[in-house]
């Protein structure tokens, strides 16, 4: 095998692991948005049970003939106050769901930018050591490591490598 031919195949696996690690992401994606999906079937759930609660109270509330001083709520107050408590719930699960569809765009951009460097490294790169360069670089402006919890990326092992380079 010539030395052109194991250049090669170094930089054809780091290709390999960007299409890796945009597999993951996707992966990930996917996750997310069954989660979102699993959220957004709550808060149609919970938009049915607050309409069905409206449609049950009466048209016009009859004035109180109970003495002033009767601190007791009647059933409308009691639906009322249920049904804002579900209102603040239904609000938080769709922040939720805001805050998740945010995270997947970062995901899905993310992955996107990973495999337009696995082209620019098939087309561009033939020296390993500069596919490495570019991948490192690219995961350290990305801030890749924040998007992968179960591995490592590049720049996660490279600066591992330089703390515990000879001193």
């Amino acid at each position: 095998m010539s030395e052109d031919a194991a250049e090669t195949l170094a930089v054809e696996e780091f290709v390999e692991y960007c299409r890796t690690q945009a597999g993951l992401l996707s992966g990930h994606v996917e996750t997310m948005g069954e989660e979102a999906d699993e959220l957004l079937d709550e808060i149609d759930q919970e938009m049915a049970d607050i309409r069905s609660r409206l449609e049950t109270l009466p048209e016009e509330v009859p004035a109180t003939e109970t003495p002033s001083t009767a601190d007791v709520p009647d059933a409308a107050e009691v639906d009322v106050a249920a049904i804002e408590e579900l209102q603040e719930e239904l609000e938080e699960k769709q922040l939720l769901v805001e805050a998740k569809q945010a995270r997947m765009q970062a995901f899905q951009d993310l992955a996107s930018e990973y495999t337009e460097l696995a082209a620019e490294l098939v087309s561009e790169v033939e020296d390993d050591q500069e596919a490495l360069t570019r991948i490192v670089e690219f995961e350290a402006d990305a801030d890749a490591p924040a998007y992968f919890d179960e591995r490592q990326t590049m720049v996660e092992i490279a600066a591992e490598s330089a703390d515990s380079g000879p001193e």
